[in-house]
């Protein structure tokens, strides 16, 4: 018997009476919500709450002007306008739309209330 664990003699017990840790039954110390440090807890919110991201949204904007465009250009083709004339009024009407889309983004771009002043 080695401190108090084990048998009091191995023989006849089919072992050799060697004394082992059952580490399979250890229970391992978890971190819990409230025991967490404050840098984790600020990764963990801004993770929750990403921003979108500002390539994509400029990407989106322009495919659905390109869209508009393009649809402008086939309802002229249908109506018997020449190509010259086609591409001309879609420039004008692309550049319009273009500036429109950098007007309202100037205006909707508003502070974020959540985000720190810097």
């Amino acid at each position: 018997m080695y401190n108090g664990i084990g048998l009091p003699t191995p023989r006849g017990s089919g072992t050799n009476g060697y004394v082992q840790r059952n580490l399979g039954a250890l229970r391992h110390k978890r971190e819990r919500a409230d025991g967490r440090p404050e840098d984790e807890l600020r990764k963990l919110e801004a993770s929750l709450a990403k921003k979108p991201n500002r390539d994509i949204l400029d990407h989106e904007r322009k495919r659905k002007v390109e869209l508009k465009c393009l649809e402008l250009s086939e309802l002229m083709e249908e109506q018997g306008y020449t190509e010259s004339e086609i591409q001309e009024k879609v420039a004008t009407f692309r550049m319009m739309l273009l500036e429109k889309d950098v007007a309202l983004g100037k205006e909707g771009e508003q502070p974020d209330p959540n985000q720190k002043p810097t």
